[in-house]
């Protein structure tokens, strides 16, 4: 049988190419026609898997999302349910930080973030917290998360020991951070989410006093 002249397409396939398009060269250097190229098809091919080039980003971070886990919830344990999912939700947008905007922007109508939102609210309310608190809970979450994903702080800084050396005296060893970047920033997440956690105990401790829970 005679090979077909154009490479046959698929869903998975047009997501994984624009993905690695978008890890390797950032969002803004994805288009329909350099996809296309990417796959070595016409870009014409493309629209009848994907309308727009919003349609294709949002079935990406909906598989993204997808790997998000939200599983600790099912154990009552609210405080549980936040690390697990936290420490899930940074790691996968870490994996594809170029893309932290689109999966930033909300839920949309995407199924898997839906499903994640659904079960962080529902596990916060089961497990106490008032509604208004778990819809202010997953979005503080989601600041934390989203912010320690989008940048790093230890590579904010150069590496060049003169600069810092006269006249920044408090930070005369910032041009160190670079070589730690990877540990400085899981070790500072791991922080700011214990203290969130911690400052999040203390007012759930208030609430069931007030509530006689």
């Amino acid at each position: 049988m005679a090979r077909p002249r154009t490479p046959i397409l698929s869903v998975s396939g047009i997501r994984a190419a624009a993905l690695a398009v978008i890890d390797r060269e950032g969002l803004a250097a994805l288009s329909m026609r350099r996809l296309a190229q990417e796959l070595d098809v016409q870009a014409a091919s493309l629209y009848s898997h994907y309308r727009t080039k919003e349609d294709l980003l949002a079935d990406i971070a909906n598989e993204i999302m997808a790997e998000v886990d939200v599983s600790g919830f099912a154990t009552g344990d609210w405080r549980h349910g936040l690390t697990v999912w936290a420490r899930s939700y940074r790691a996968a947008l870490a994996a594809h930080p170029n893309l932290v905007p689109v999966i930033a922007h909300g839920p949309g109508r995407r199924e898997a973030a839906l499903r994640r939102a659904d079960a962080v609210h529902g596990g916060l309310v089961s497990a106490g917290w008032p509604a208004r608190h778990a819809t202010m809970i997953g979005a503080s979450t989601k600041y934390l998360v989203v912010g320690a994903a989008i940048n790093s702080f230890a590579r904010g800084f150069d590496a060049d020991v003169q600069v810092y050396r006269d006249r920044y005296p408090n930070l005369s060893q910032a041009h160190r951070l670079a070589e730690h970047a990877a540990e400085i920033d899981r070790d500072s997440f791991e922080l700011a989410l214990s203290a969130f956690l911690d400052g999040l105990s203390r007012i759930y401790e208030g609430l069931g006093a007030d509530t006689g829970r």
